[in-house]
């Protein structure tokens, strides 16, 4: 009678929901986890179908959640951008100098390497060797010849060295890349 007074049939007001089992799901998703702790729920829930399971993958997903397995997902760090330093201009001629190694091929596929001494005031080329085999110290002799007061190198990484820095460690006899 009063479940009709508040318009709720009495299969409604005696209602009691059963709650899922996920025992079982949960002793399976933690004995995966355990010996692969990386896996995320993909790779889990492909191991309990190969096992013979057949819960839904909305079911294992809910009781995943629940133990609290879901890692989190690690973005790509953004490095921030790099302001280089300008070089300053020389102000004349064997003042500052460069040195690289450029490699190319002919057209017949041969390899070569190309060793470039450049002035940075004129942009003059003092010295460009070229060879099929170049190892670095075959350029030095040119290099000790007339050293400038800085030398730039272009690797990988900028380099800049001074002459004072370069005699202050030869004089001291520690070891120095050039």
């Amino acid at each position: 009678m009063s479940c009709a007074i508040g318009g709720l049939s009495r299969c409604a007001y005696y209602y009691q929901p059963k709650l899922p089992d996920d025992s079982v799901i949960m002793s399976v998703l933690s004995a995966i986890t355990d010996k692969h702790l990386r896996w995320g729920f993909p790779k889990c829930f492909n191991r309990i179908r190969k096992f013979g399971y057949k819960w839904s993958h909305r079911c294992v997903y809910r009781v995943y959640c629940e133990l609290k397995l879901n890692l989190r997902v690690k973005r790509k760090q953004r490095i921030p951008p790099r302001s280089p330093e300008r070089l300053s201009a020389p102000n004349k001629q064997g003042e500052c100098w460069s040195m690289d190694f450029m490699s190319d091929s002919s057209r017949n596929q041969q390899r070569f390497r190309t060793f470039n001494v450049i002035d940075d005031f004129n942009r003059e080329a003092l010295d460009i060797d070229i060879a099929v085999n170049l190892p670095a110290g075959r350029g030095l002799p040119v290099i000790w010849i007339n050293w400038p007061n800085i030398m730039a190198i272009h690797s990988k990484y900028e380099w800049i060295m001074n002459r004072n820095l370069l005699e202050k460690h030869s004089s001291t006899g520690q070891n120095h890349m050039v």
